[in-house]
């Protein structure tokens, strides 16, 4: 009984010391592990963009007048040299003050007086002509019977023809002063004077076509009005000739390569459309961010390249968001991003080797959508463990965590 008693207390002893060593003894540390692969990456710059008319046209009034309320609205669809786009009227005169409207009315009063001297001058013409017809008419019938001398006949058709050209000359001068009675009378003319009600738009106006085929883009102000010459009265443009318009920083803009390809997401409709860099403006400018940072900026313009039928409702001014390549490469060997973690100056990974983990310097290319390229470190197939934390060493047992 008491080798019996002494086993069984020396066999819960061991149980008890077993169970203490496995409780200290050091597990392995769980972890995520990924594999150093090979495959395509490409480098973009994503950035915000809006959509424009490649090549709008701008109308603006050729003379100043007054322009009738727009026989077009936005959205209308209009052709080249057909479709009447605006209708323009001379403009009114201005109204007058006191001084400017007694000046006037003494300038009619004027030319008035001058009409009736004028016509009381033609009337004494007039009789001085008859006078000297009469004398002419009778000194040719004593010339002929030799009663008067010829060199008397001859100062007789000389005045006769002084009466004449003073007749004409009476003449002109009520034409020249009916003229100037009217000049002055139009200065009355207030503003609905000069053309009246009865004119219908089209018989004393001109009426502008639209230059080109496209839509109404927008119309600076439906209603009738005074405009100066040069006012933009509407814009048309072609929605099947897009562009889109992005503001990007400098130092993005210094490394996108000329005609790189891009592709529009979330603009609204189904799927992406494709485009390609057109050109980026030389010249920067500053743009203060939301931030309050100021950021040095460049306008690059794209040219949509999907055909019009598969962004259907996409519009003058829409936003959308842009991907441009910047590099492209079919076959490199990538490492995942998270693996990685500086080492003084170096790039270093933990390697999953034997259930052990093992620190690897590695060299590294360019870096893409959550995955860098290994020049040199790592080779294809090698598990890495993801998000290394700060515990882990060289050397440590390591397994992979359960998903």
């Amino acid at each position: 009984m008491g080798i019996m008693r002494k086993l069984i207390i020396g066999m819960v002893g061991f149980a008890a010391l077993g169970a203490l060593v496995w409780a200290f003894w050091p597990q392995p540390q769980q972890v995520d592990l990924d594999i150093v692969t090979r495959g395509p990456m490409q480098g973009t710059i994503e950035a915000q963009g809006v959509t424009r008319v490649r090549a709008p046209y701008t109308i603006t009034a050729p003379i100043t007048g007054n322009v009738t309320r727009s026989p077009v609205e936005v959205g209308d669809h209009v052709v080249a040299d057909e479709s009447l786009v605006a209708i323009m009227l001379p403009a009114d005169p201005t109204l007058m003050d006191a001084r400017s409207r007694a000046q006037a009315e003494a300038a009619v009063a004027e030319a008035q007086a001058a009409v009736a001297l004028a016509e009381s001058n033609l009337r004494q013409a007039e009789s001085g002509l008859a006078h000297a017809a009469t004398q002419l008419e009778r000194g040719r019938a004593l010339a002929a019977r030799g009663t008067i001398a010829q060199r008397m006949l001859e100062d007789i058709e000389a005045a006769y023809e002084t009466a004449v050209q003073a007749q004409a000359s009476a003449q002109s001068q009520l034409e020249l002063n009916h003229a100037t009675l009217e000049r002055a009378q139009a200065q009355l003319m207030g503003p609905q004077s000069a053309l009246g009600d009865a004119i219908l738009p089209g018989e004393c106006c001109l009426r502008i076509l639209a230059p080109q085929t496209g839509i109404v883009l927008s119309v600076t102000d439906q209603s009738a009005r005074l405009v100066q010459a040069g006012t933009p009265l509407l814009t048309i443009g072609n929605l099947e000739e897009m562009e889109i318009v992005l503001d990007l920083l400098s130092t993005d803009a210094v490394q996108v390569p000329p005609y790189a390809d891009a592709v529009i997401e979330r603009w609204g409709g189904t799927g992406t459309l494709e485009a390609r860099l057109r050109r980026i403006e030389p010249a920067a400018f500053t743009r203060v961010s939301a931030l309050g940072i100021e950021e040095q900026r460049v306008r690059a313009r794209l040219d949509l390249l999907s055909p019009p039928e598969m962004r259907a409702g996409l519009g003058e001014g829409f936003r959308v968001h842009v991907r441009l390549t910047l590099w492209q490469e079919e076959d490199l060997l990538r490492v995942p991003q998270a693996a990685l973690f500086r080492d003084g100056d170096e790039w270093a990974v933990f390697v999953e080797d034997a259930g052990k983990a093992r620190q690897a310097t590695v060299t590294l290319g360019r870096f893409s959508d959550g995955q860098a390229e290994v020049l040199d470190g790592l080779a294809e197939g090698t598990r890495v463990i993801l998000y290394p934390s700060s515990d882990l060493s060289d050397g440590i047992a390591v397994t992979q965590r359960a998903p």
